[in-house]
């Protein structure tokens, strides 16, 4: 049985890793292996599926390919390259880093054609063609490049390029990379029989993804040439890692054309510079543009712009715009905006984050969160959280919580918060739902406590109110008038109350008031304190009666000989009243029902 036991258990183990894909995850993830068996399904889905098995994901252009295309996929053991040869019949080229493969549209196959080879004392000349492999036309605006040196040039209208080396090199290894085309390598030995020989570069599936944010901008298109934009499209991912580097204007730097494709521990722009990144420090008397990351510390005199991610200080005279993550602080004096999460510390007069922050926002206008907070906003005008809030909100006009909020919101005119967990503090308070507490002169909470009450009193004998907020707390807005000959009295006020469940019939609430008695004259105040506790009785939904002892205390500022107008009340407190601090304070009672 125990035999039998154990080969069914074998059994089922094959079945499983017969679904899954991974021989070695050490491996390239091009060199991964997949099994899998699919059928008529969405091509997009098919690339999540390999992505998933392989623990890595798929970048692409959307336009590469209609993703809602039905494919096929039957495969057993094979390598992710050869599945997406199948795939895309060989028209798409493949670079991956760690965690990505990237995928673009290289149909196209061409090759380097050198023209004039010249190998002098320190010096190495060439020049030559690229052409189209298939047509046999020469192709402009291909990159050729030498990725060790850092040279690089863009072919003319006839496919040409001249390219010189200064110092001694054994060899020259050249690439050609243009959109739509297949990278192709060549190198040349340096000797005096100088033969060029096809060059398998080992690392042309290698690369670190990069933003193309800056080419998307409009001023990152105005700051940069076409010569370095045509440069990006050519050679997006290629990157290089170099200690220094310096430049007037991103067209004018010690790194030529090759500055976008160059990580610099040290990079000072003296009007602006143009890098892939930065792993230490970089200063600009203007502007500074980085394809990919920055870390430790950025300086701009106007703005700084990266594609990746910051992780450090990143300070600028106007604004900051990240295009990944920014980890650290980021200051400036107009503008911050970052396009993935924030964790750490951003201040200006704007901020703007597309996702979530965990931290501190503090601005002169407005703070906002397309994601999640986890922290802290501060603001003159308003705090904006697209999702859920947890931390808290202060603002001297208004804060806006548009999903959950779990904290506290503070401002001198309105809170909004779709779900109220937490407490609001405001002139107005509104929110949606709410097991939370709202403090304010008006508190609406739209799917929560709205009710009229009619009611007389031992002094009033006719009053209504409207209660409006939820059971923890909600806020009371009386209006009176008693009508008795020789009695009247007009009243306006307002209170807070909290209700105590026992049951689903049976409960009890109290509730504080404070109202302005008006008896015929406006000349003095006369003020009425009240603490209610009553006891409810639910008749039916929407029907409750009250009734309760209630404590007043009656403050006037009129004097003892003071006349009261006609047809009013001219003994408020009874006879029976206490002197409480020189007011009187007497218990009398309440009774009515509530509507809704």
């Amino acid at each position: 049985m125990k035999k039998q036991l154990f080969i069914l258990l074998l059994l089922i183990s094959t079945i499983c890793a017969a679904q899954t894909s991974v021989v070695n995850y050490n491996q390239s993830n091009l060199a991964k292996r997949v099994t899998m068996d699919i059928k008529e399904e969405k091509i997009g889905l098919v690339l999540q599926k390999i992505g998933k098995a392989g623990s890595f994901y798929f970048t692409y252009n959307g336009a590469l390919f209609a993703r809602d295309s039905i494919v096929n996929v039957n495969v057993r053991n094979k390598p992710v390259r050869e599945i997406l040869d199948q795939l895309f019949e060989g028209k798409v080229d493949y670079k991956e880093n760690d965690e990505y493969i990237i995928l673009r549209y290289a149909v196209n196959h061409f090759s380097i054609e050198a023209e004039s080879i010249v190998t002098a004392e320190n010096l190495y000349s060439i020049t030559g063609r690229v052409v189209d492999i298939q047509t046999g036309k020469r192709v402009k605006n291909a990159s050729v490049y030498e990725k060790r040196l850092l040279q690089s040039a863009l072919t003319d209208d006839e496919g040409f390029f001249s390219l010189k080396f200064k110092g001694e090199h054994n060899g020259i290894i050249l690439t050609a990379s243009k959109e739509t085309y297949r990278d192709t390598s060549i190198i040349f030995l340096s000797s005096i029989d100088v033969k060029p020989k096809g060059y398998d570069d080992p690392d042309k599936e290698k690369g670190t993804f990069m933003s193309n944010m800056l080419d998307n901008l409009k001023i990152g298109r105005w700051l940069t040439s076409s010569k370095q934009r045509i440069q990006n499209m050519n050679i997006p991912n290629f990157l290089a890692n170099m200690p220094v580097q310096a430049s007037l204007t991103p067209g004018l730097s010690s790194q030529g054309s090759m500055s976008g494709s160059v990580v610099n521990k040290f990079s000072l722009n003296l009007v602006g510079g143009y890098t892939a990144g930065v792993d230490g420090l970089e200063m600009a008397g203007v502007f500074n543009l980085n394809k990919a990351d920055v870390r430790y510390v950025q300086v701009a005199g106007v703005l700084n712009i990266v594609g990746g991610n910051t992780e450090g200080v990143q300070m600028a005279g106007v604004f900051n715009m990240v295009g990944k993550n920014a980890n650290g602080a980021q200051l400036s004096a107009v503008y911050n905006h970052v396009k993935g999460n924030v964790d750490g510390i951003q201040m200006s007069t704007i901020n703007y984050v597309d996702g979530s922050t965990e931290g501190l926002q503090l601005s002169a206008v407005s703070n906002t969160v397309s994601g999640n907070l986890r922290g802290f906003q501060m603001t003159g005008l308003l705090n904006i959280v697209r999702k859920e809030t947890k931390g808290m909100q202060l603002s001297a006009v208004g804060n806006a919580a548009l999903k959950e909020m779990r904290g506290l919101q503070i401002s001198g005119v309105f809170n909004y918060a779709k779900h109220n967990r937490g407490l609001q503090l405001g002139l107005v308070n509104i929110s949606e739902t709410s097991t939370g507490v709202s403090l304010g002169l008006i508190n609406i909470v739209k799917h929560g406590y709205h009710k009229l009450s009619i009611s007389s009193n031992d002094l009033i004998n006719a009053n209504v109110s409207f209660k409006s907020g939820n059971a923890n707390l909600y806020t009371i807005f009386m209006l009176g008038k008693n009508f008795v000959d020789n009695e009247k009295i007009e009243t306006f006020g307002l209170g807070l109350g909290h209700d105590f469940f026992a049951g689903k019939t049976l409960s009890f609430s109290t509730e504080t008031t404070t109202q302005h008695l008006h008896l015929g004259r406006w000349d003095y105040a006369n003020i009425l304190n009240k603490f209610h506790l009553n006891f409810q009785l639910k008749l039916f939904k929407g029907f409750s009666i009250y009734g309760g002892p209630v404590l007043n205390y009656y403050v006037t500022e009129a004097p003892d000989n003071y006349v009261i107008a006609t047809g009013y009340k001219s003994q408020i407190a009874p006879s029976n009243s206490k002197k409480i601090n020189g007011n009187n304070a007497w218990l009398g009672w309440s009774a009515g029902f509530n509507l809704f």
